[in-house]
């Protein structure tokens, strides 16, 4: 299939349209692929052309996706002022706590379902999880979840005023890590050198906690598209990624599919 042009809305018309219900609320998941299961978590403001073209790459190297909605217009390329609308939406939103450290956000709740309702669909050993900026944490509280085996941070940028801070709960982070002391398991992360909303002082923090569990990537500024609409390198596997042969995104992206293979194939 024809990739759909990265400057125009996607329909996302190769993906299904799900409404499942979690943890008692309805929410849209649109899935595609076959194979084990991969939960794919926008940044922000939403599901782009970007974030939805990374998902048809996780389909291809042999998953299921699972890309659900959770903030913004699905497929959207992002604009003024509903980009701004969309940011300051998830800022002040009690589902994210975007600006506290040391605790985790509700959202991650009910995600945490989804990973065991698309562990039950898809089965094999368990479920990959990648959060992406505003979403970039939520991966490692949903190793809660017994079925996430291969969680991936993309940029995390909360709490947005804490370079340092961790958003997760000290007893979940406990936790997390007494897991994957037990089960031999890591979690991967990443940002550019001189990112303005994840700094090197959260990638230190993550490493005083986990310690060798926490696999965290700094990519040079250099190695971010130049042509991004967002000058603060950033984003990646989406804005700031350079499609092209050898580029150190590139081989980030293809890092993330290698480690969804090792921990999720059979």
């Amino acid at each position: 299939m024809t990739t759909p042009p990265l400057d125009r809305d996607d329909a996302l018309d190769d993906f299904d349209h799900r409404d499942v219900t979690l943890l008692g609320r309805k929410h849209r998941i649109y899935t595609i692929g076959s194979g084990p299961a991969v939960i794919v978590m926008t940044e922000m403001p939403g599901i782009s052309p970007h974030v939805a073209r990374f998902a048809r790459w996780v389909r291809d190297a042999g998953f299921t996706v699972y890309m659900p909605h959770i903030f913004g217009k699905d497929g959207a390329v992002p604009r003024a002022p509903r980009m701004v609308f969309t940011m300051i939406g998830g800022c002040i939103s009690r589902q994210f706590r975007a600006f506290q450290a040391n605790e985790s956000s509700p959202a991650t709740q009910w995600l945490r379902a989804l990973a065991a309702l698309a562990h039950k669909e898809c089965g094999g050993k368990g479920v990959g999880a990648i959060g992406m900026c505003f979403t970039g944490n939520f991966a490692l509280s949903m190793m809660l979840e017994p079925a996430v085996l291969a969680p991936v941070l993309a940029q995390p940028s909360l709490p947005l005023n804490n370079s340092a801070g961790m958003h997760i709960a000290p007893d979940e982070l406990a936790a997390v890590k007494a897991r994957m002391e037990a089960e031999d398991l890591t979690v991967l992360a990443y940002r550019f050198e001189g990112d303005k909303y994840c700094k090197a002082a959260r990638f230190a923090a993550y490493e005083e906690a986990l310690g060798d569990r926490f696999i965290g990537r700094v990519l040079p500024d250099s190695a971010a598209n130049p042509d991004s609409p967002m000058k603060n390198p950033h984003s990646v596997v989406t804005i700031h990624l350079i499609d092209e042969a050898g580029q150190p995104t590139m081989q980030a992206r293809d890092e993330i599919l290698d480690f969804f293979r090792m921990r999720l194939s059979d």
